[in-house]
This record gives structure tokens, C-alpha cells and sequence, in this order.
């Protein structure tokens, strides 16, 4: 019988080790300029996250759990082996594999991730969850352009982040991200299906912010690397037409402090019911909400050395 893996908050293997010591973090900072360019543009990418045994580790258990009958199914979030809306294309997208898996588990506290985000947040943070996407060969569907947080407006103030890590190598020929430099500025936009109309989000927009479709930047990134986007920056990704899969995952976290805003009835939170309920007004924490970093313990007098958000 499978466990619920979510029910513990260390680590579980040896693939990732907590550095020594707050120079030990020092290592895995983000310099300056590389906080002032997600502040700016709402997004930084070709952040090395992953070594080759992470991947692999992450890459077989991925495998097993695209099996809608492999053990542990039950902990999912979301399950779907097959989100698209286009019957010639898939997308596997999947909420929950840190309570199914233990690599997916550890990743959550691996130093690489942990530090950038403490920096782009500014502030110590708690997981809200992860995700599994994969884009098959040849027949792999889209991700419409869409804003993080307007799924998530069932969780206050919006102080979120997202870690998009890739297990293959991505380009524009299997289906890689594209961003929307500066849209993180157009403010919270009413939401589109997921893996619907790539460009359904089009008819909300100003004939301003339509036009900053041109400067659609590829994220284009070696396997392993990770990229870090604000929740509101505008993002998607095109079909997988290659001969390469396309497969990642995806670390959605929030500052310690966020609360919930979920109504009794879960009429602003569709597809959130099998989420750990927090009570509206009450602080998103607890098990299944682990606190991933504690900066001040972890980095002590070092601390006002690290740029954040906050500071640059």
C-alpha cells in the first residue's frame, strides 16, 4: 500500500543535501543583476537547478506515474493524462507528485531552488504546490497563454512565485515557454482554459498589450535548468511537433503569510477540492503547506548580503 509522502518535511533521499552553513547557501545566490531582471522583465531563466542524477531520478519516477494505474494515484491534486482539448495532441499534467514519489518530494527543499526563490520573493516561503507537465513526441498540445494567479485567486495577498524546471532540453521545436517580458505590469486578467485556445486570452486584452506578443521571448533552456516567473507574467507554450519530448516540473510556492480567501462553497476556487482546506481568513500552513526555507536561520549574519526583491 502506497504512503502519503507529503506527511514528511525532510528529505527523504540523498539526491539533494542542504548546504553547510550560511557560505554554503552563499553559493546557490542569484547575483544582483539577475534579481534586478526579474524585477524588471518578470521573469529569469538558465538558472542550472538539476545535475544528471537528479534528472534521471526525476525522469524514471515521471515515467511511472504517467501510468494512470501506478501506485499512489490516489495523493494527486489533479490527474489528468491527457488535459488537451484538441483530440490530435496530449499534454500529461499531474498537481501533487511530491506526496507520490520521493525525488518529486525532495526537489522542494533542493538549495539551487530554494535560494533563488527566498531572493525573488524576498520573504521565506511555504510550497502551495507542484505540477507535472509532458508534452509527448510528434503529437504534444499546447499550453495557452495565461497568468499563474488567476487560478489561484482563492489564496491573499498575491505574494506567489513559480520554478518551471526541465527534465529534457526545450526549444522552440518541442514546445518550450514563452514569456511576455513587463506583462507582470497589466495587473490580474480574467482566466482562459488551460490547454484550450492558445490565444483565447487575446480578446481581453488591450490593443497595447496585443502588440507585446511580438516580443514573445522563447525559454529556451539545457535539461536541468530552471526558470522563475512573477504570477502574473503573461506565459505559455506552442505545440510539440518534434521528434523530442518535452517534459518538466513545476514548483508553485507562496510567502509565509499568504491566507486563504476560498468561499464554504469553493465557488472561487474551481478544481481546488482536493486541495487541503484552509478555512477563509485563516493562514495557508500546515502539513500539506511545508515552510521550504527559513532564511535568517539558514543564512544568520550573512543575510543583508543577499539581494531580494526587496533590496535591489
Amino acid at each position: 500500500m502506497a504512503s502519503d509522502l507529503g506527511l514528511n518535511s525532510e528529505l527523504l533521499t540523498n539526491l539533494f543535501t542542504a548546504p553547510e552553513g550560511p557560505e554554503g547557501w552563499l553559493q546557490h545566490a542569484l547575483s544582483e543583476e539577475q534579481v534586478i531582471q526579474f524585477k524588471e522583465l518578470g521573469y529569469l531563466h538558465g538558472i542550472q537547478a538539476l545535475n544528471s542524477e537528479q534528472i534521471n531520478a526525476l525522469s524514471e519516477e515521471l515515467q511511472e506515474m504517467v501510468d494512470p494505474e501506478h501506485e499512489g494515484n490516489e495523493f494527486f491534486y489533479e490527474y489528468h493524462s491527457n488535459e488537451s482539448e484538441d483530440p490530435e495532441t496530449a499534454v500529461f499534467h499531474a498537481l501533487g507528485a511530491w506526496r507520490v514519489r520521493p525525488a518529486f518530494h525532495d526537489v522542494l527543499w533542493n538549495p539551487a531552488f530554494t535560494m533563488a526563490a527566498y531572493q525573488l520573493l524576498g520573504a521565506n516561503f511555504r510550497l502551495f504546490h507542484d505540477q507535472l507537465f509532458s508534452k509527448p513526441a510528434k503529437h504534444g498540445g499546447v499550453v495557452a497563454w495565461h497568468q499563474d494567479f488567476s487560478y489561484w485567486t482563492w489564496t491573499e495577498p498575491m505574494s506567489h512565485l513559480t520554478c518551471w524546471i526541465g527534465l529534457d532540453d526545450v526549444d522552440k521545436g518541442n514546445g518550450c515557454m514563452y514569456y511576455i517580458p513587463n506583462s507582470h505590469r497589466w495587473g490580474l486578467l480574467e482566466k482562459e482554459s488551460l490547454t484550450g485556445d492558445m490565444d483565447a486570452i487575446r480578446e481581453k486584452l488591450t490593443e497595447a498589450q496585443v502588440a507585446d506578443f511580438e516580443k514573445k521571448v522563447p525559454v529556451e533552456m539545457k535539461a536541468g535548468e530552471a526558470s522563475f516567473h512573477h504570477p502574473l507574467l503573461m506565459h505559455g507554450s506552442y505545440e510539440n511537433n518534434s521528434e523530442r519530448g518535452r517534459r518538466a516540473t513545476i514548483i508553485n510556492v507562496f510567502s509565509d503569510g499568504v491566507v486563504s480567501n476560498r468561499e464554504d462553497d469553493g465557488s472561487n476556487a474551481p478544481g481546488a477540492d482536493n486541495y487541503p482546506r484552509i478555512t477563509k481568513g485563516e493562514k495557508m500552513e500546515g502539513t500539506y503547506y511545508p515552510l521550504l526555507m527559513k532564511a535568517q536561520e539558514s543564512l544568520g549574519e550573512l543575510i543583508d548580503k543577499v539581494p531580494t526583491i526587496d533590496s535591489v
